[in-house]
This record gives C-alpha cells, structure tokens and sequence, in this order.
C-alpha cells in the first residue's frame, strides 16, 4: 500500500473523530474537557490519600470494591472506585488514560454520555466478576479467591469509552484493535482485570449495536438525501 492510500485509508479511519478533537480543543482548549480535568484530579488525590498511612482506610471504604461485598455495597462504591488506582500498578499510567481516552470521549460524546458509557463498563466489569466467581474456575470462570481482589481503577470505563467513541465514529479497525488487545491480554494474563476488560468490551458493543439499529428503525426513508456529504455514522453533534 502506497503513502497516498495509507493517507487515504488514515482519513477514512480517523478523520471525523481527529476533526472533532482538534475543532474543539483549538476553540476552547482546556474549557473542551471539564470534566476530564476533574477527574485527573480526584484520580491523583486518591492516589496520594490512599498511600498515606491515615488515609488507606478511608479510601478502601469509600472506593473500595471487592466481589465478596454485599450487592448494595459494592453498587454505592463502583462509581468512586472508577477514581481509585489500583495499589499494584503505576499511577501515571491511570492518570494518562483518564486524560487522553476521557478527554477525547468528552468532546465527542459529551459530559452525560461519558459518565453513563464509564458507569456502564464499570459496572459490568463488576457484575461479571460476581458472576464469574460463581462459575468457579475456568475459561470464563475465576476461582474463589479472586472475590478477595481489589477491584479499583479506570481501566474498565477507559476501554468501555475508547471502543464506543470507535464505535460511534466508525473507526471500526481502531474499535477492533482496542477488542482484539483485550482478549490477547485475557489470554496472556488471564485473571480478573483481564476478564472485566472483556466484559466491559461486550457491554458496550451490545450498546452500540442497539443503538444502530434504534437509530436505523428511527431514520426516515429519505434521510440518505438530507446526510449531505457528512460521513455515515459519524455523530454531527454531540449528545
């Protein structure tokens, strides 16, 4: 493949997304991804709070979510658990994809979108794990002591939101990339995290799927006159 088709196949994959990107950080800058910033910031206070000996405690209990807890429980503290680094990896790595995957899904999807796609994945990460403990051992399975393991982190809600922002902006070799990268983690390493990465992908694909085909059963029969040269599927707006 030659340089002009490799330009060619670049736009088709990530024109309107990059378009999107570059249009609102040139227009507003740092006011594009509000929310993105903020949670940058309660990512890394957590981090510095939870590795103080005062305040591990009363980071576990508020951000803390294990599959051995109660379902309420665990439910009242998924959404703050999305903004606790796991203890055993590098946080920058966790601060680095909240503001790169989030920043981006900020401005192509919006503020509500964002946290509802985040919540989702990491809530099915979540469910999976209890699910998947009560299975015992095996391909799509964990043994018991797994409902032991913390469960903390963005990484859930980071590859739930880099596969539907793919998704939505039919990026659809990236949004493959980001899934084939999963299940070679699962294979490679294949315990917790790994196992929720997977069912974060399939909640979110699920969503994506489901909404494609409300928005085809919704589409007037002469809505392919009014696109104009926009690409199909690539949201105009966000939502």
């Amino acid at each position: 493949m030659n340089r002009a088709a490799l330009r060619r196949a670049a736009r088709t994959e990530w024109g309107p997304l990059a378009a999107t990107v570059r249009d609102a950080i040139a227009r507003d800058r740092l006011r594009a991804i509000p929310l993105t910033l903020s949670a940058v910031v309660l990512t890394a206070a957590f981090q510095v709070v939870q590795n103080q000996s005062w305040g591990y405690r009363p980071v576990q209990l508020i951000g803390s979510v294990r599959a051995e807890l109660p379902w309420w429980l665990a439910l009242l503290r998924t959404p703050l658990s999305l903004f606790v680094p796991a203890l055993d990896l590098p946080v920058w790595g966790a601060l680095a994809q909240v503001l790169v995957v989030f920043g981006i899904a900020e401005i192509c999807l919006g503020r509500l979108r964002l946290l509802a796609v985040a919540y989702l994945a990491t809530l099915a990460g979540t469910m999976y794990a209890r699910l998947a403990i009560a299975l015992g051992p095996g391909v799509l399975g964990l043994p018991p002591e797994a409902a032991k393991v913390i469960d903390t982190g963005p990484s859930a809600a980071v590859v739930g939101l880099a596969v539907y922002v793919c998704w939505r902006y039919r990026a659809r070799f990236t949004c493959g990339a980001v899934v084939l990268a999963m299940v070679a983690e699962v294979l490679v390493k294949p315990n917790l995290a790994g196992k929720e990465h997977i069912a974060a992908v399939v909640a979110i694909l699920v969503l994506g799927v489901t909404e494609d085909a409300l928005r085809r059963r919704g589409k007037p029969r002469d809505d392919r006159f009014r696109s104009g040269g926009q690409r199909s599927g690539a949201p105009a707006t966000r939502s």
